[in-house]
């Protein structure tokens, strides 16, 4: 995956976006129980079928996006995504040759 800094507004890949027309509240389930389970699942089939789900994602990397579910990832997943993130680009920045996704 290429790492690039998203905006809001740049490229207007919200426009495009699954979850447009979504209740927001379904992308950020409160606790851990079934129930909140259920909640994260939904989502997550909602950006599985979404065609900018890689922007959105891109997007709530690169701007720190703590909580909910953004790019089919919930905060877990995107903090692994972020520091695996950030290892690359400090190898890159010391001159050494790394491959993308």
């Amino acid at each position: 995956m290429a790492w690039r800094q998203a905006t809001w507004d740049g490229t207007h890949w919200r426009d495009e976006a699954a979850c447009r027309d979504v209740d927001p509240r379904l992308f950020f389930a409160v606790g851990s129980g079934p129930e909140a389970l259920e909640q994260l699942a939904l989502a997550k089939a909602v950006c599985g079928e979404c065609p900018v789900a890689q922007e959105c994602l891109i997007f709530a990397v690169t701007t720190n996006q703590e909580y909910g579910v953004w790019g089919g990832l919930d905060e877990e997943e995107r903090r692994e995504v972020r520091r695996q993130w950030r290892r690359a680009s400090r190898r890159s920045s010391e001159g050494v040759a790394v491959q993308g996704p």
